[in-house]
């Protein structure tokens, strides 16, 4: 029988049938005998969909009925439950295996050259270039002029511009001056426009945004704008029943590390529970170390002052991990790596011990992993950012100073998903002038995931699911100056076939470390 065939027996029978099975009913001749195995089935389990299982619990009434229905010429049962059974077997191997595969789609490694200005002026030149094909492939956004080639007649027109000046006039309309790779020109939203001036007053410097309005060469009167933002059109879902577990700002090293709570985090991982064998992925997104030297005072913070005792005893507990789990790790401000961003991977003159392991993969910060990818299924995409430059967004963006972002950090997230850039702005952030920026967003990622602000968070952008992760360091007087309010030991918790997320809390106060609470 084909497949047709058999799909045509299941609509007359009302059922649906588990795919392995279709294997196996395709080497049936007789359609009738599978029409009479499948409403037997239905009868003794009361289900519509047939899987192998239904067949093993109710092998004992299936044998009878094949044997007083005469089947058994048509049937040999030993060879048909031997083949459920195997197929079983694979089915549950293909699960515990889960796939577990990991690529690194981009990371950087170390950089030793010395920067002259030409670097920067090419990164800045490709970074335009390829924001600019992203925008072209926006509707609307049409009659599109480089700067140079505008007229002096009034017309309707768009550019696309890179945002070198920003000020409000006296009569509070937005004035903008933007540059191309040919020259500049000013753009003016009218504070008439209260959506469209609400949504310019968001716009960082240096960002790259489309224009699209009347005017002349001298100046653009803005309808509307365009930016550049990552979109996907759906929520991609595993094939293979698999989780990831997101976690940073670790700050081992640190007296307020809180070990209690990260031990137990461990022994979950290693537990029997079916929940913690399904992990298969366990990443850690910067700040695994405390380091050293990271701000004043900090030494009065540390119960470990040495970096590579830090890495190695941080390591150790990680080799608790069961090996089956893939650990990926990028560096954060406190790894001692450069501040620098793209930051390459971590030192291995100090972070060797974690080299040894043999589940742990080591990537730069910024960087995107694949998680998952079969025959059958693309993966899911994971942008991996620790977040250095979210203090300055959150300082510096109307909106984003407003609803006090560094305790909501999944905001300063989708602005950023919005511009597709990590540090659109020139000062937000110490940069590494590559040739191809290392900070722009090119492929809209599935997952977006960072950390640094300590706080716990989990939103959707255009489909593009935000993840921000909670710290296992205690208050520090340095942190309590500043008004944060971190989290503690909160790990989400994703199912990357069903999509469901739940945040796991570790948190039990057992480590006597002062932890924040609202009403201090």
């Amino acid at each position: 029988m084909n497949q047709e065939e058999i799909q045509k027996v299941c609509l007359e029978k009302n059922v649906l049938l588990e795919k392995p099975l279709f294997d196996f009913f395709s080497s049936f001749e007789n359609s009738l005998v599978l029409g009479l195995l499948l409403e037997k089935i239905k009868t003794l389990s009361g289900k519509r969909f047939i899987t192998n299982s239904l067949f093993e619990k109710n092998k004992k009434e299936m044998s009878e009925f094949i044997e007083k229905s005469n089947l058994s010429k048509e049937i040999n049962q030993k060879e048909f439950y031997d083949l459920l059974k195997i197929s079983s077997k694979q089915k549950e191997e293909e699960i515990s295996k889960g796939g577990g595969e990991v690529k690194v789609v981009s990371s950087i490694g170390s950089l030793g050259k010395k920067l002259e200005v030409k670097d920067f002026v090419a990164h800045f030149r490709n970074r335009y270039e390829e924001v600019k094909e992203i925008l072209q492939e926006r509707k609307g956004l049409d009659n599109l002029f480089s700067i140079d080639k505008i007229s002096n007649e009034k017309q309707k027109f768009s550019v696309i511009g890179m945002v070198y000046s920003k000020k409000v006039t006296k009569n509070n309309n937005l004035l903008l001056e933007v540059e191309d790779l040919t020259g500049k020109m000013k753009v003016l939203i009218s504070a008439s426009k209260e959506e469209l001036i609400k949504e310019a007053e968001e716009i960082s410097l240096d960002t790259i945004i489309g224009f699209k309005g009347v005017g002349n060469s001298d100046i653009l009167f803005v309808n509307e704008l365009f930016f550049p933002e990552s979109s996907l059109p759906e929520r991609k879902k595993s094939k293979i029943e698999e989780v990831a577990l997101f976690i940073g700002d670790v700050h081992y090293g640190s007296k307020n590390f809180l070990e209690k709570d990260f031990l137990n985090f461990i022994d979950f991982l290693n537990g029997n529970s079916l929940k913690s064998k399904k992990v298969k992925y366990l990443f850690i997104v910067g700040d695994l170390i405390t380091g050293i030297g990271n701000y004043p005072g900090q030494e009065g913070d540390l119960k470990i002052k040495d970096l590579e005792e830090q890495f190695k005893n941080i390591s150790s507990i990680l080799n608790k991990i069961r090996k089956d789990i893939k650990i990926i790790i990028s560096p954060g401000n406190h790894d001692c790596v450069r501040l620098m961003e793209p930051q390459p991977l971590l030192d291995e003159k100090y972070a060797w011990p974690l080299y040894e392991l043999e589940n742990v993969i080591i990537v730069g910060n910024p960087s995107t992993v694949n998680l998952g990818q079969t025959k059958n299924f693309e993966g899911h995409d994971v942008l991996i950012y620790h977040g250095f430059s979210f203090p300055f967004y959150a300082n510096n963006i109307p909106h984003l100073i407003e609803g006090k972002t560094m305790n909501q950090p999944e905001k300063i997230m989708k602005y950023l998903l919005k511009h597709r850039h990590l540090a659109p702005t020139y000062t937000s952030n110490q940069f590494f002038p590559l040739e191809k920026d290392g900070l722009l967003i090119r492929k809209t990622p599935d997952i977006f995931v960072s950390g640094h602000t300590h706080k716990s968070g989990v939103t959707y952008f255009n489909n593009v699911l935000i993840i921000s992760v909670s710290s296992w360091e205690g208050l520090t007087s340095y942190q309590e100056k500043f008004g944060n309010k971190p989290d503690h030991c909160k790990v989400p918790m994703l199912n990357l076939k069903t999509r469901q997320i739940k945040i796991l809390d570790f948190e039990t106060g057992e480590d006597g470390i002062k932890l924040y609470q609202e009403d201090q």
